[in-house]
């Protein structure tokens, strides 16, 4: 039997030494992932002065989050694989400088069709900028402890991307206007831009050989049967998530597209069965790493968000922060989120990435767990900001080492699909979970009662998830905590 690579025993702790390129590489990266991340959430506490400015109505206003989830979800398979395909650092920089336009365009926008076109633009710039910008960081970087420490930094920077997110985009608002958070998602793009061409790597296209520099046009085709499928598939779903978390499920929009997308994702499940040259390796599928360690990022990254939105209504209804004192909480979190970003490489390096995910699930789970202790007690801020603190520690400990597992062992040519199922995880898992468990508070007679449903409900399905990856990744036997090598975790 092959050995796994990731055993403590056999991975360096040592804090590796980057060359100047290789920072610039990671700076570039990780400041567009930080840029993504931040579009996320800074528009959030905007909308209501957006709204009236534009003149939008309260039930459309859920479209300016809405414009933006849908391609930014829809497409990341789609152009993960073409970065594979046609090279990722070309489609990288396209998607920037779309995604730069479309922020000005937003920043600019003289009615609700140029602002919501503007979003819709940036969701495709996004989905284009975090698949291939991750397949080039884990391409660049050799699987080991400097692979742990730059994907250490990008998850570090995601977290902090969306709680910066939340606090500066009420000052932004406050201070210079709903337009300013559009306008610094803009700069970043301006400074990023002019680096990323003359400090990334081009991916050699999957099949290009050739002697003399001539290539020999023989890469596998998009398989546009299984791009038509998946990408419709996850806008439907997507869309039916994102609508029912304002408007629940009863809605028959809700419903149509929601049986829609579980039929589309059927449908490309059995495209892809048959397709020669398929956009999602089924095998691949079925490696044990790809399927429980994206179990784990899905529910991490639900569940925590779920947190945030509970916590946001139980700090501003139940004991009356204002905004600007629940951004500080969630502040917290965020500076926390650093540290724990530094260290989690290291606890991979003696642990290994799959027993540092079902070690990181199981304590966000215990974490959320001790807000059921919240009530209507001023003490109770200190408790809610003690706990979600350490939560988010451990949520970037999954977010990282899920990362690793999926990403581990899988060829270069692959690793635009591979990092697109990450990606695709967060986005889905980011959009579920609050119209599946946030819906309870806002829909309960007491809102205590209804955060405590939540929260319960919440710390439950983190616990499962872990006890299940611990056994789908067989955790723990053999003492080293990944005892099976990728070959083996394949079968």
């Amino acid at each position: 039997m092959a050995i796994d690579t990731s055993s403590p025993h056999l991975r360096e702790t040592a804090a590796p030494r980057l060359s100047a390129r290789d920072k610039l590489v990671l700076f570039v990266l990780c400041a567009a992932q930080f840029m993504v991340a931040l579009d996320f959430s800074v528009l959030n506490v905007a909308l209501p002065v957006l709204g009236a400015d534009l003149g939008m109505s309260q039930s459309a206003l859920q479209w300016a989050v809405t414009a933006f989830a849908l391609p930014s979800g829809g497409f990341l398979l789609l152009f993960g694989r073409m970065g594979d395909l046609y090279g990722r650092r070309r489609l990288f920089l396209a998607g920037l400088a779309l995604f730069g336009a479309a922020s000005l365009l937003a920043t600019f926008a003289w009615d609700p069709a140029s602002f919501l076109a503007g979003r819709a633009l940036q969701g495709v710039g996004a989905a284009a900028i975090v698949p291939t910008g991750m397949s080039l960081l884990t391409t660049t970087f050799p699987e080991g402890p400097a692979r742990d420490r730059a994907l250490g930094i990008s998850g570090t920077l995601l977290s902090l991307g969306f709680t910066v997110g939340m606090v500066a985009g009420g000052v932004l608002t406050d201070t210079l206007g709903w337009r300013s958070t559009m306008g610094l998602l803009g700069l970043f793009a301006v400074i990023v831009l002019p680096l990323a061409p003359t400090v990334l790597p081009e991916s050699l296209p999957h099949g290009l050989k050739g002697t003399g520099g001539a290539p020999v046009p023989d890469r596998p085709r998009l398989d546009i049967p299984g791009a038509i499928t998946v990408t419709a598939g996850l806008l439907s779903l997507i869309y039916a998530l994102s609508t029912a978390a304002d408007h629940g499920f009863g809605r028959p929009d809700v419903i149509v597209t929601l049986i829609a997308g579980v039929l589309l994702l059927a449908a490309f499940v059995a495209v892809e069965s048959r397709a020669k040259s398929p956009l999602v390796s089924l095998p691949m599928l079925r490696r044990r790493t790809v399927a429980w360690g994206n179990l784990g990022g899905l529910v991490t990254f639900s569940m925590m968000s779920t947190v945030v939105f509970a916590l946001t209504l139980y700090l501003q209804e139940v004991l009356d922060l204002s905004a600007f004192e629940t951004g500080l909480v969630f502040g917290v979190q965020g500076v926390l989120s650093v540290v724990a970003g530094s260290y989690t490489p290291r606890v991979i390096g003696r642990l290994g990435a799959r027993r540092t995910l079902v070690l990181s699930l199981a304590g966000q789970g215990a974490l959320v767990a001790t807000l059921l202790a919240l009530d209507e007690s001023s003490w109770s801020v200190w408790l809610a900001t003690a706990a979600v603190s350490l939560a988010s520690m451990c949520h970037l400990g999954a977010i990282i080492s899920y990362g690793l597992t999926v990403t581990s062992g899988v060829p270069d040519e692959e690793q635009g699909l591979a990092t697109g199922l990450v990606t695709s995880t967060q986005q889905v898992g980011i959009t579920v979970g609050i119209p599946l468990l946030g819906v309870l508070a806002t829909t309960s007679s007491d809102l205590m009662s209804g955060v405590h449903t939540v929260l319960a409900l919440d710390a439950a399905i983190v616990l499962a998830a872990a006890a299940l990856v611990a056994v789908g990744l067989r955790v723990g036997r053999g003492g080293s905590g990944a005892v099976e090598a990728e070959a083996v975790g394949a079968r």
